[in-house]
């Protein structure tokens, strides 16, 4: 948005009810387990009193609104479904995936998608769900992509922000010690250990960029120093990530996630 004009919420006069029902490479099977879905209105009216600004242009409930997808996403439930159902049609093609423990506590596994042959290159991938949510068995769509072109893919499971009260470097810790696992061990899975890349999005994104950003070789805020090499991830693409957390720490988010200025 631009400093010099603050954003326009609407409330559409109308919006469509019920999913689509055709113009996916879904089977007609997948798509009979779908749910009809009522889409929500955009929560402030054009007509409402603005409050003072508080991050940029937003006032506190433009900014709380702006940091909840629910709010502007409306087809958010639909995308989340339609996600989880691709990642079982993948499945059903691919095999389940190789299931491994990358750490010793209960969340700290990551699925495995192995392509053939030896010395292919891999990419984690790190989801997101703004800190609170998502399975790494919902994020499987992706694997039949990159398997095809003969890449592994991995993603992993992580505790989420709820889990760790507050606190998100736990979090980043385990996606750190999946992406270290996943370096030191491609070759059990016919990997290149100089060839694993990181994908991550939202704020997975955010967890793979304060990864990335750690020190690989000594101890840091992230704890001990793994010896890795700063080169151990030959590359990365982060997507729709939050890399400065201000405007989500004077959110609503801040109600669940224990932001601070560090």
């Amino acid at each position: 948005a631009s400093h010099e004009q603050s954003p326009t919420f609407s409330t559409p006069s109308s919006m469509p009810m019920h999913l689509p029902v055709s113009g996916s490479s879904m089977s007609d099977a997948m798509w009979k387990k779908m749910e009809p879905i009522v889409f929500p209105p955009m929560p402030l009216p054009k007509d409402r009193k603005r409050g003072p600004e508080v991050f940029l242009c937003y006032d506190q409930e433009e900014l709380n609104t702006v940091y909840n997808q629910a709010c502007y996403a409306n087809n958010q439930a639909q995308v989340q479904q339609r996600q989880t159902i691709h990642s079982e049609e993948v499945r059903s093609r691919l095999g389940p995936p190789r299931r491994v423990a990358y750490g010793k506590g209960s969340m700290e596994h990551l699925d495995i998608y192995a392509a053939s042959g030896k010395g292919s290159a891999t990419v984690v991938f790190i989801h997101g769900g703004a800190w609170r949510e998502g399975l790494a068995k919902d994020f499987a769509f992706p694997a039949e992509l990159f398997v095809r072109l003969g890449v592994n893919y991995v993603v992993p499971d992580f505790n989420n922000v709820l889990d760790t009260g507050g606190d998100l470097t736990p979090m980043a810790k385990q996606v750190r010690s999946a992406i270290a696992w996943t370096i030191s061990n491609a070759s059990s899975f016919g990997g290149d250990p100089n060839r694993v890349y990181v994908i991550g999005h939202s704020a997975g994104a955010h967890l793979a960029g304060a990864v990335l950003a750690s020190d690989w070789e000594k101890s840091g805020f992230l704890g001990d120093g793994l010896g890795l090499g700063q080169g151990a991830v030959r590359g990365a693409l982060l997507a729709c990530g939050m890399y400065d957390l201000k405007g989500p720490r004077l959110s609503s988010r801040s109600s669940y996630v224990n932001f601070t200025d560090a």
